[in-house]
């Protein structure tokens, strides 16, 4: 692939701020050791640190960039109420001087379509699905009714609004449930209850997040997760918290989680679980590539639970290591979703 310069766009505003960061330098040096031009800016802090006169340089220093980045952490709140625009100072003009960005943001403002649906009107590409997809996907109620039109097997549940009668038997439900804000990520905001005080007690703390959760029947057997990449799935990996379940914690903290890939568990139910995967990501109408999560009970049964269409991007992250079950490396596998995704704008210039 020839030399390309690329804005590897991280941080932001969400509660995965930390977590993007991290993706965000992983991938910024991935591209540059496959000798791309790669710069890693703060969509929200800005670009201060990017020299105008040679925005692309041969030589930088990701862990400074890094670095920068995280001197925001302490000022969201204090920038978010000085100023209107959520882009940060020179984000859009260098955005606008790559030949792509690649978008390591995970949570709102960044994986909920609204980024990439002013990409779009400013004719900025970019890594990932498009607006639409991003958007259905970021929103764990829509996400469940288009599984549902496309036959993806899900949970049962039901969305439920701020002030609205919350009651398991009107909805046909009993305990125990999943409650979860509707738009959160990275497991933020998901409680699993087994009793009414359990219940009550998650609503307040969901309804803190947001104005909209789901409340879900829980699926008590082994978590799973696959990637589909350009409407094939990768191998299956089996996620196995020491504790608990699969959690911000569980997520992020080193030695939490055994993960095994491939999934140990027989070939039909991993031709299975693949194609209830590919089926997810055209339900949703996702391009490029995502990552689907899955439950599947001791007898077989398997539910899809949520797509997320920007995961976590560290050598060690899911994805990464589905992607090495298959023999590729952390920096081919940057590469090639870059690649994968610029297609679309080759194909939308024929």
């Amino acid at each position: 692939m020839e030399q390309m310069s690329i804005v590897v766009l991280a941080g932001g505003t969400s509660t995965e701020r930390a977590i993007s960061i991290v993706s965000g330098t992983e991938i910024c040096k991935a591209l540059r050791q496959k000798g791309h031009r790669a710069i890693l800016v703060d969509v929200f802090g800005g670009a201060g640190n990017v020299d105008p006169a040679d925005p692309f340089p041969e030589e930088y220093d990701v862990k400074a960039a890094a670095d920068y980045m995280k001197g925001f952490d302490s000022r969201i709140e204090e920038i978010r109420k000085s100023r209107k625009s959520f882009f940060g100072p020179g984000v859009l003009e260098f955005c606008q001087m790559a030949d792509i960005c690649f978008l390591a943001l995970h949570g709102a403002n960044g994986e909920d379509g609204k980024l990439q649906a002013a990409f779009d009107l400013m004719g900025i590409r970019y890594t990932g699905t498009g607006y639409l997809s991003s958007a259905m996907a970021m929103d764990k109620g829509i996400t469940k009714k288009m599984f549902r039109l496309g036959n993806v097997p899900c949970p049962d549940g039901f969305s439920l609004r701020k002030g609205e009668d919350a009651d398991l038997e009107k909805h046909g439900m009993s305990l125990p449930v999943v409650v979860k804000t509707c738009c959160g990520g990275s497991s933020v905001g998901v409680y699993i209850v087994h009793d009414p005080d359990e219940y009550r007690d998650a609503l307040e703390k969901a309804f803190a997040y947001e104005d909209e959760v789901v409340v879900e029947e829980y699926i008590k057997g082994r978590e799973f997760s696959v990637a589909v990449v350009d409407g094939k799935a990768f191998p299956v990996i089996e996620i196995r918290p020491l504790k608990g379940f699969y959690d911000y914690h569980n997520k992020y903290a080193p030695g939490s989680t055994i993960e095994t890939c491939p999934a140990e568990i027989p070939a039909d139910l991993t031709e299975k679980m693949q194609r209830i995967a590919e089926a997810g990501a055209r339900a949703l109408e996702m391009e490029a590539y995502c990552r689907l999560d899955f439950m599947m009970r001791d007898n077989g049964d398997m539910y899809c639970l949520e797509a997320n269409t920007l995961p976590g991007m560290t050598p060690t992250s899911l994805i990464p290591q589905e992607a090495k079950a298959l023999g590729i490396e952390f920096p081919e596998l940057c590469e090639m979703l870059m690649e994968i995704s610029l297609r679309r704008y080759k194909e939308a210039d024929v």
